[in-house]
């Protein structure tokens, strides 16, 4: 049991979830501070500091329903959302293009796209350099 528990522990695939994971979390803490410190306060002044969080009704039995609190929490969500979509588009900007796997090559008689360690067009038949 402990050699099948050392070879998934030392597999690629949990070793890099692991890592996701942490990198996750800190993540995690730099978007709450992007949201929670920037873009909630000027949020809450253009909506006039309005708290959803007191909204509730209350059923004749005392039961309440807290409504506010959801609506809260879609907001957050929404702003969270966003302030993603923004940090991994501006990541998308700075990531490396792939280089192009060239496995092709044009032939100089027909200019169709041939397999490059090709000698000879399948095409046109014309003997290649």
């Amino acid at each position: 049991m402990f050699k099948e528990f050392k070879e998934f522990a030392i597999k690629g695939n949990a070793i890099d979830l692991a890592i996701g994971v942490i990198i996750g979390a800190a993540f995690g803490a730099v978007v709450n501070s992007l949201v929670h410190d920037i873009i909630l306060p000027p949020f809450g002044l253009i909506l006039g500091n309005i708290d959803f969080s007191n909204l509730k009704w209350t059923f004749p039995s005392g039961a309440v329903l807290a409504y506010g609190a959801f609506i809260n929490s879609i907001i957050n969500f929404l702003i969270i959302a966003f302030a993603i979509f923004l940090v991994v588009k501006q990541m998308n900007r700075f990531r490396r293009k792939p280089e192009a796997d060239i496995s092709e090559k044009e032939c100089a008689f027909c200019h169709t796209l041939i397999p490059i360690k090709a000698s000879r067009c399948p095409h046109c038949t014309s003997q290649l350099n």
